[in-house]
């Protein structure tokens, strides 16, 4: 029984030791047999927390190509100050240090957790979560769109679906069994502790400070099928655990939304509850406290909360949309005001009724790399032809959740889908794309990640005229419960680059100084996630401030700390682009959010901006993107005549 091979595997899920073990032992144990899950979990060394004066030097260097001299000499002074012997930073990294002896894995863990993700009280919806198209399967043409009645549900939708659901779950019981394989980078571990964390996760509001409501190992029997914005608890396993096959899955969901189909017609719509994820976190806490006091609402919520993972079954948008891929992204995303999606589950499997499929996830408890590992290796499965499954005898049928909804939270609901209108409508993303990709990157002899951040820096100067902070995410999961850290690619180096690139320098000068500006970003990337960046070690010194120096230390109060924070252009590497398409929102009022995907032949991109915003014009920037990647693309094949 799956129960008994998961309580086999709770003793081999242990601890992390304060220091880092030798893994020739364990990888030489391991040679003849699969490891484990978790087999080098014991082994990972502890995130370290940097010299202060070495953060301060990363600082500076970071600020310098975004200040002014005069401003630039002020900040030097406030780091000085605030690293010196009777400055406050000493005192604050001393308590840092004693967070990090108290903590079990990681000082960072908890800080990171809550300063970035549970505290943050404006909408998870589209500012938290982020949202990716996969790759269609070849072997399941897409319904043409003439054959969509909008409104009901397609066999492709439904059947693609139960595959898809069905790879989920078979992930799920191998990470419960710990035989789902550990990743590595360059035979490195990486830390696994994420993977505990996305399924049955769902990110629940509370007062100033929200919670995740977590299981592991994941048992939970039942997934979350949103249809027609009504949440709908899904059985697929039987009470003795055992998985439901495929076939047996997609007439779960025919079921499911035969059910709520005749419910809404015999009585009008069910109170679209799951809106309210949509909503600003201090309304949605109101509301949730509000209907957990009724029984109904109760059961309804602990059922929802709980389940696996969301499976959405899109079938009200126009089907003029269908074919454009940017609109299904904003579907995927926002879908209309937040509607037909519990936006808290760390996982929600969307499929459109042409049978395209995307996702929509919460990012509070997991990085998008790692859940991209699960949905890379489901469609990678689904490709191939499926193995027949036994069904599982005596599977429960679905159950549509029922809601008794008072006035009050009546109208914070059409308050919450106001909200989210207003802001799906602000946001706009546009998909870009060159006709060449790593494998010409790579024949300059240069890093294409290191290629495409020194590129868009010099878009932007292009563009805009300046150089502004930038933030792009390096993996810190060669550390246990290792998250992400700041890779601060607005180097003088890159700006150097992009200036001369327009100017009367030669080519060979050009190349030089682009060699510089890749090396520069590299050398970056690789301090960033070996645990020597510069934000998280300044989000863990900010957070041992006591309210009575809030208003004391000058690198904190400096105008520098505030603009180098503010990330206009915040970039994520979400490489392959051929399986994996996605984006997200700007995280300042008038900045860019660009997502990239860097495959041999190709280069995907996309950016998005706020449509309120006067700064900012995606569909102007996009082009300059692409100019600029051609330029640098055409200077390169001059350069290797």
């Amino acid at each position: 029984m799956l129960a008994a091979r998961i309580s086999a595997r709770r003793a081999a899920l242990t601890s992390t030791p304060r220091t880092g073990a030798s893994l020739v032992s364990r990888r030489h144990k391991t040679t003849e047999t699969r490891p484990g899950t978790f087999d080098f979990q014991a082994e990972l060394p502890r995130l370290p927390i940097p010299a202060l004066q070495d953060t301060a030097a990363r600082y500076l260097a970071s600020l310098e190509p975004l200040l002014p001299a005069d401003e630039f000499k002020r900040s030097v002074a406030a780091v000085n100050e605030f690293i010196s012997p009777t400055g406050l930073g000493p005192v604050l990294q001393e308590r840092l240090q004693a967070v990090d002896k108290a903590a079990p894995a990681s000082w960072l863990e908890d800080i990171w957790l809550n300063k970035a993700y549970l505290e943050w009280r404006g909408p998870s919806y589209i500012n938290v979560n982020w949202a990716a198209i996969l790759a269609d399967n070849a072997a399941v043409p897409l319904v043409p769109v003439s054959q969509v009645e909008r409104g009901r549900p397609t066999d492709v939708q439904i059947n693609r679906a139960a595959r898809l659901v069905t790879h989920l779950l078979e992930a799920n019981d191998a990470l419960n069994m710990g035989t789902f394989a550990p990743d590595q980078q360059r035979d490195t571990p990486l830390c696994m502790n994420q993977y505990k964390w996305q399924f049955g996760t769902t990110r629940v509001p509370a007062p100033g400070r929200d919670q995740i409501l977590h299981q592991y190992p994941s048992t939970v029997r039942h997934v979350l099928l949103q249809y027609r914005n009504t949440s709908v608890a899904v059985p697929v396993y039987n009470e003795q655990g055992k998985r439901a096959s495929t076939e047996q899955i997609a007439e779960q969901l025919r079921a499911a939304t035969q059910a709520v189909d005749a419910q809404i017609a015999a009585s009008g719509p069910l109170p679209a509850v799951a809106n309210l994820t949509a909503a600003d976190r201090d309304l949605w806490t109101a509301a949730r406290e509000t209907l957990q006091a009724d029984a109904v609402n109760k059961a309804s919520l602990d059922a929802a909360e709980s389940a696996l993972f969301g499976v959405c079954l899109d079938v009200d948008a126009d089907p003029a949309t269908l074919s454009d891929p940017e609109a299904n992204w904003h579907t995927l995303t926002h879908s209309d005001a937040g509607s037909n999606r519990w936006f808290d589950k760390a996982i929600s499997l969307v499929v459109l009724p042409t049978g395209r499929v995307g996702v929509n996830c919460e990012h509070t408890p997991v990085d998008a790399l790692t859940t991209g590992r699960l949905l890379l290796e489901a469609i990678a499965k689904e490709k191939r032809d499926p193995r027949p499954a036994a069904a599982a005898d005596g599977l429960a049928p679905p159950a549509v959740l029922q809601w008794n909804v008072s006035d009050g939270v009546a109208a914070q609901i059409a308050e919450a889908r106001k909200s989210a209108g207003a802001l799906a409508g602000d946001l706009k993303l546009r998909f870009g794309g060159t006709p060449f990709g790593a494998k010409f990157i790579k024949g300059l002899g240069v890093s294409p990640d290191a290629f495409f951040q020194v590129a868009l820096q010099t878009a932007y100067l292009r563009h805009h005229g300046r150089a502004v902070a930038t933030y792009e995410s390096a993996s810190l999961r060669r550390f246990a419960h290792g998250r992400t850290e700041t890779i601060r690619s607005a180097t003088s180096a890159a700006q150097a680059f992009a200036r001369a690139f327009d100017g009367d320098a030669s080519l060979g000068e050009k190349l030089g100084l682009f060699k510089t500006a890749a090396a520069t970003h590299t050398a970056l990337s690789h301090a960033a996630a070996a645990g020597q960046g510069v934000d998280r070690h300044l989000l863990g010194l900010r957070a041992q401030l006591g309210a009575d120096e809030a208003a004391t230390p000058s690198l904190f109060t400096d105008p520098g700390y505030a603009l180098s924070s503010t990330f206009v252009l915040s970039t994520s590497n979400t490489t392959p682009g051929d399986q994996f398409r996605g984006g997200f929102a700007p995280v300042t009022a008038d900045g860019y959010g660009v997502n990239y995907a860097l495959d041999p032949q190709d280069i995907k991109f996309s950016v998005s901006e706020w449509k309120s915003s006067a700064a900012t014009d995606a569909d102007a920037f996009k082009a300059t993107v692409i100019q600029t990647l051609n330029d640098l693309h055409a200077a390169g094949e001059q350069a290797q005549k």
